[in-house]
């Protein structure tokens, strides 16, 4: 399985994922923990995440699977949402909550 069947694979089994730098609860940049802030003020307290600081790959491979080139990046039902200013804009315009309303954790 190469890296984009791997992503693709997370994405499309998980309702919601954050690929970011750090985990959750230890966000290793400032742009995932404000991500990661906006999703529980969303309500979302669990959701799958990947530490692309663990996996060179992966880190690389979502660059390309998107065509975005920053990290994080946010994935719901398996479409790219986008990264840390437009999920920002979305929050501050109530779009984000309408579109993670009823999701859950795999």
């Amino acid at each position: 399985m190469n890296v984009q069947d791997v992503i693709k694979d997370q994405v499309t089994k998980n309702p919601v994922v954050l690929y970011m730098k750090g985990s959750p609860d230890f966000p290793q940049c400032g742009f995932s923990a404000n991500v990661v802030g906006i999703l529980r003020a969303c309500g979302m307290e669990n959701f799958y995440s990947v530490n692309v600081l663990e996996d060179p790959d992966i880190r690389q491979g979502i660059k390309q699977y998107a065509n975005w080139p920053t990290i994080p990046q946010l994935y719901v039902d398996g479409e790219f949402v986008g990264g840390s200013d437009i999920l920002r804009e979305m929050y501050e315009n109530g779009e984000l909550q309408k579109i993670l309303a009823g999701k859950t954790a795999a």
